[in-house]
């Protein structure tokens, strides 16, 4: 326990310690949120707008300004959880073009011990740039339109932590397979990319065709956003429920179902709507099982050798 702690800290010092690579994972976050807030507020904005004219509903501008927001702050952090655990997690990789990690193992430390101070090294970097994040998000929504309840503020907590530990677990199975600096970029570059399309943060999963959303919704990731999408519009949703039913139009609850439909609240598993609950399960099953790969791994590799 003595040999983890030394070398978690010394993994978690040399990451704050590397300037440029702290920079790139901090910024990037608020990068996203101001590029988000610039130029993708008005085309959702406008999207809404579309769809609830066609519907003969009116709501006022917060509260409109509050489901646009809630659909910004649940992409910006669906996609920031895995995409910084990638650069947190570089760490692993530089030691092995450096040498560290041979001269790590040739000292009285254990491979498991250096694996898993790798994991939460990375895991414990990510969680403060995420929640940083996460602040950051929160105060934009207070600024534009605030509904979201104490219960989900909780809840985005938590499922920021369970998106971080799936984002660490997976770029550590990725990672140990790099050995240069050159598959260092490459694969961040692939990751940041792609990363976003495919868990439906930067495009929801209803405006996918039927076979690459079915596809899709194998990825655990996507059940991550769905989840951080779910607990930051719940708030707009019920008050504009409150507000429909006051003004006594007569298809509340259709108009309110197509909206969640639209950005991914609701997601369909075939035919099938999966519930919070089942998404929590999946999302903690995709850790499991990935750590599990990440032990397993390390483990034929000390055999091999």
């Amino acid at each position: 326990m003595k040999t983890f702690c030394v070398m978690l800290k010394r993994n978690i010092k040399m990451f704050f310690k590397d300037k440029g690579l702290f920079f790139t994972s901090m910024i990037t976050p608020l990068i996203l949120l101001v590029l988000y807030a610039t130029f993708l507020s008005n085309v959702y904005k406008d999207s809404f707008m579309g769809v609830l004219e066609e519907a003969g509903v009116t709501v006022d501008d917060r509260l409109m300004n509050g489901l646009v927001g809630g659909q910004l702050f649940s992409s910006l952090l669906a996609v920031s959880c895995v995409t910084v655990s990638f650069c947190s997690n570089m760490l692993m990789v530089q030691d092995k073009v450096s040498g560290a990690r041979k001269d790590f193992l040739m000292g009285p430390i254990k491979k498991s011990t250096l694996a898993f101070s790798y994991y939460t090294a990375s895991a414990f970097s990510t969680l403060i740039i995420c929640m940083l994040a996460m602040v950051a998000c929160f105060i934009y929504i207070a600024i534009i339109g605030w509904y979201i309840t104490v219960a989900d503020v909780f809840c985005i907590i938590l499922d920021v932590f369970l998106l971080v530990m799936f984002g660490t677990a997976l770029s550590s199975v990725i990672n140990y397979f790099l050995s240069s600096q050159g598959h260092i970029s490459a694969v961040g570059s692939i990751v940041s990319s792609c990363y976003g399309f495919i868990c439906g943060a930067y495009m929801p999963l209803a405006s996918f065709a039927d076979g690459l959303r079915n596809v899709v919704m194998f990825l655990p990731g996507t059940y991550g956003t769905s989840l951080l999408r779910n607990h930051t519009l719940n708030g707009v949703f019920a008050e504009m429920s409150s507000q429909l039913s006051a003004s006594n139009y007569p298809a509340v609850d259709e108009v309110v179902k197509g909206l969640r439909d639209s950005v991914d609240c609701n997601i369909y598993f075939f035919d099938g709507q999966v519930e919070v609950g089942t998404m929590y399960l999946v999302l903690s099953v995709a850790v499991v099982a990935l750590v599990a790969t990440y032990v397993v791994i390390n483990i034929l590799s000390k055999k091999k050798n």
